[in-house]
């Protein structure tokens, strides 16, 4: 569980600020504890500063005008025999879309026999903040609507746990009841793990420009018709030194032929670091690696090796999440070691 709050932590930087640095002394045995004790922290900040608000379009039957007149809904409901129409407004609220997912997640975790007794009351606490806030169904929930501005950015690492509590731990209805899971899912873990490795060297490595980076296709032509986009997970540029890392987090690293009664790389992933890379160094200087960064499994065999290909370094490793931590910086140490000067 530590080791997952220090990927909390450089994947969402808020989570180093002062407010959330003392659950790094706490001993939590699940995710959901975790999770909530985030929230409970975040969300208690986010009420100190006061909870966003925003306009709201209401939709209402009224007898004095207000706002804009429907007059198709009220041809259709015939509000008019009753000297009523119905009429679309806006009002500054705090019910919007960011509090509402707020609610939704703080009402889950405290039906969550995991999250601890303690957690549960400071979470009940909290949901007197949002008593003219809606409850939304989690399982369709439009996350696509969210938009972030200067006014509501506070809210963004908030959302980012309820994303992961949500659609990570929330699995399933059984006669109408929430199911939790007991861990966040592959494609849960496989976000957090990029997005993780990717914000550990944006501060460990400051001198180093570290994104997610577009690579265009070495084409003779110029025709790029139908072409898929290319973006890696991670750029790491020192100097003239590039480094593509592509993070995977799988059940497994290995593939295995039964035919051949061999164990391999898998092919689709060594293929697609192989073309980022061969496009991205288009001048055939050498100075383009890559490497598939896979998150340790519990196979017998894994990956830990350097080839040379047509002259760029090409690297598949593996990164034991479930070391210590002075051990998963010095994996990492030795990945950005790769470009070092």
């Amino acid at each position: 569980m530590k080791n997952v709050y220090y990927m909390l932590a450089y994947a969402y930087q808020t989570l180093n600020e002062e407010g959330f640095s003392s659950i790094k002394s706490e001993d939590f045995e699940n995710v959901h504890d975790l999770m909530a004790a985030i929230l409970i922290r975040g969300v208690s900040n986010q009420i100190k500063r006061g909870l966003h608000r925003d306009f709201v379009r209401q939709t209402e039957i009224l007898g004095n005008l207000r706002g804009k007149i429907d007059i198709t809904n009220s041809i259709k409901h015939q509000t008019m025999l009753q000297r009523r129409m119905v009429c679309q407004y806006d009002l500054f609220s705090e019910n919007t879309l960011l509090n509402q997912i707020l609610k939704t997640t703080l009402h889950l975790l405290i039906r969550c026999g995991d999250v601890k007794t303690e957690n549960r009351k400071a979470l009940r606490k909290l949901l007197l903040f949002f008593e003219n806030v809606s409850m939304l169904d989690a399982f369709h929930i439009n996350w696509s609507a969210l938009n972030y501005h200067r006014n509501n950015s506070a809210y963004k690492l908030l959302i980012n746990i309820c994303w992961l509590v949500i659609k990570g731990l929330l699995m399933t209805t059984e006669n109408g009841e929430y199911k939790m899971a007991k861990y966040l899912d592959d494609q849960q873990m496989h976000r957090l793990y990029e997005k993780f490795v990717l914000g550990y060297f944006k501060r460990e490595y400051p001198h180093y420009s570290a994104r997610a980076a577009y690579i265009d296709w070495n084409v003779d032509d110029g025709m790029l018709d139908f072409l898929p986009v290319m973006k890696s997970d991670i750029m790491l540029t020192n100097g003239s030194k590039i480094l593509i890392i592509d993070t995977k987090y799988y059940g497994q690293t290995m593939q295995r032929n039964t035919r051949y009664d061999s164990t391999t790389i898998i092919s689709g992933n060594l293929y697609q670091i192989f073309t980022y890379v061969k496009n991205k160094d288009f001048l055939g200087s050498g100075n383009v690696s890559g490497v598939l960064l896979y998150a340790k499994t519990d196979e017998d065999i894994t990956p830990d090796n350097d080839y040379l290909m047509g002259g760029n370094q090409i690297s598949v490793k593996t990164l034991d999440l479930g070391a210590e931590w002075t051990e998963i910086k010095t994996q990492l140490e030795g990945v950005a070691a790769m470009i070092a000067i």
